[in-house]
């Protein structure tokens, strides 16, 4: 069986972050693996608390799964502060990790800031080395470039331009947030692989980031090319946003079974 880990912070209310993660890499068939970087007080409205752990907590819970279960893939979503964060990158050094998916997580679905001063640089100059792709959406693309807005095509592919010479490996630009379609770009190389999708009017869309950012650590897990990871991955997230589940009062989780209720 395949083992996926995922460094992230825990949703209390179930839709995003670590549960978010587990769920997805058991909808794939394979075993589920967390570090937890910070408990989290939120549900689908907003995020109400944040209790970080110490960075050598997570050191600790690295070194149990690394020694033990090596991980097939890691998923690295929300980490809130420079000392997590080197933590992380020590130890994935340490153990040298394979198929390293980062998700750069810096505001909730809500519009919660997510980490603290000075947590972005250090991810870029830490942790961005290490991935084999970064899953950036518009705002987080905006907000590591400089550049914007973007609202079109051109301009996002414009963004993993800039983004590329930072990271290890390559740059998926999410375009959820385009005025027309939502299509995703892949930076590869020196290389545009554009992803066109169908929109799917669903306002319960909370933490899709993280479920995508998982089901292609699963696929690159699995052997899978990036290119053809990140391409199962999105049919992966389209059909779990087009099952329509609709809880709570915010925006709302998606449906991670939906490939299993088949």
């Amino acid at each position: 069986m395949r083992k996926v880990l995922t460094i992230a912070g825990s949703d209390s209310s179930g839709g995003a972050g670590i549960q978010a993660d587990i769920k997805t890499i058991t909808a794939h068939g394979m075993y589920a693996m967390s570090a937890i970087t910070a408990l989290t007080a939120q549900n689908t409205t907003g995020v109400y608390g944040v209790l970080e752990a110490s960075p050598e907590f997570v050191g600790q819970q690295l070194d149990c799964i690394f020694q033990d279960i090596v991980p097939d893939a890691v998923k690295i979503g929300m980490v809130s502060n420079p000392e997590i964060i080197q933590v992380i990158a020590q130890k994935l050094k340490e153990y040298d990790a394979k198929h390293i998916v980062v998700d750069p997580v810096m505001v909730a679905t809500s519009g919660s800031k997510l980490c603290v001063d000075g947590a972005v640089q250090a991810l870029v100059e830490l942790l961005f080395p290490l991935a084999e792709v970064i899953t950036p959406n518009i705002p987080e693309a905006q907000a590591l470039t400089g550049f914007g807005p973007i609202v079109e095509a051109q301009q996002l592919r414009r963004a993993a331009e800039l983004l590329a010479p930072k990271v290890g490996g390559s740059v998926l630009v999410k375009g959820g947030h385009l005025t027309e379609e939502a299509c995703d770009l892949l930076w590869m190389n020196g290389q545009a692989i554009w992803y066109p999708a169908q929109r799917v009017e669903n306002p319960n869309n909370h933490g899709s980031g993280c479920t995508l950012s998982s089901a292609i650590a699963c696929n690159l897990a699995d052997g899978f090319c990036l290119e053809a990871a990140v391409r199962n991955a999105k049919r992966y997230i389209t059909d779990a946003l087009k099952a329509g589940l609709d809880l709570g009062h915010g925006s709302g989780p998606l449906n991670h079974c939906c490939w299993m209720s088949k």
